[in-house]
């Protein structure tokens, strides 16, 4: 058994500073943390180590490394460390396909993991990151994912110079706004689509809006001026991919 007791062990150094981006982005790695995500994570993506604290049973054949729970204790983002944590190879990017979403300078972690959560439920071909938004190997995406983070295409893309490539290529572009547009219900989407939503505050920005050729918002009660983003994003991708059937 490959058992490290050392706090101040090369390895145990190289993956804590995976809790940095700065570090994610040098070495193409993240981590995931608890057996649910590791056993996603090896089914659909490329990981490079289990590590697991010395008592834990793990049958599966992958490369493991065994440390106690003080270095567990020093990998893990949560308060109480799981007992099995991955290192994991940043997802490969695809080929985009006809169902797009585009997210512009979110922030919030836990709302874009829903996002990513929703955009499976209901079909979304490719989400596409614009580059002001929350890092998607954030430890709060990655966990709110619930390992459907593996199970999408995401790419990241300067939007603006992303949508006039779309554009090109006919594909029809629709921005969000809480009051102002179309109705998501009275909408018309063509084959080829995407949509875009934007920042908890601000939503999207105005350089975006001018390039839409729509704007849709969902009518709600005059009492609720708004709905959290990724709720929002759950009730617009239902009611396309509703749209999408019909056709």
């Amino acid at each position: 058994m490959n058992l490290i007791t050392s706090i101040d062990n090369p390895n145990v150094k190289k993956w804590s500073k995976l809790k940095s981006k700065k570090y994610r982005d040098k070495e193409n790695l993240f981590i995931v943390e608890g057996e649910h995500l590791v056993l996603e994570a090896l089914k659909k993506a490329q990981v490079e180590e289990v590590i697991l604290d010395e008592e834990k049973i793990f049958p599966i054949d992958v490369k493991k490394t065994y440390v106690t729970k003080e270095i567990l204790k020093k990998l893990t983002f949560l308060e109480t460390p799981p007992d099995i944590l991955a290192i994991v190879k940043k997802l490969p990017e695809k080929p985009y396909g006809h169902k797009l979403l585009l997210i512009d300078s979110l922030q919030d972690p836990g709302n874009l993991g829903t996002i990513i959560r929703t955009s499976v439920a209901f079909d979304s071909d490719t989400i596409v990151l614009g580059e002001n938004s929350v890092d998607l190997y954030n430890e709060k995406t990655i966990r709110a994912t619930q390992g459907l983070l593996f199970s999408t295409n995401i790419i990241k893309r300067n939007l603006k110079d992303f949508v006039k490539e779309l554009k090109k290529q006919n594909f029809q572009i629709l921005g969000t706004s809480v009051t102002h547009g179309v109705s998501l219900y009275d909408l018309e989407i063509k084959d080829k689509y995407a949509f875009i939503m934007g920042n908890e505050g601000s939503g999207v920005s105005e350089e975006l809006l001018n390039l839409c050729d729509n704007n849709l918002y969902i009518p709600m009660k005059n009492d609720c001026e708004s709905l959290n983003v990724a709720v929002a994003c759950g009730i617009i991708l239902y009611e396309l991919d509703k749209k999408g059937d019909k056709k």
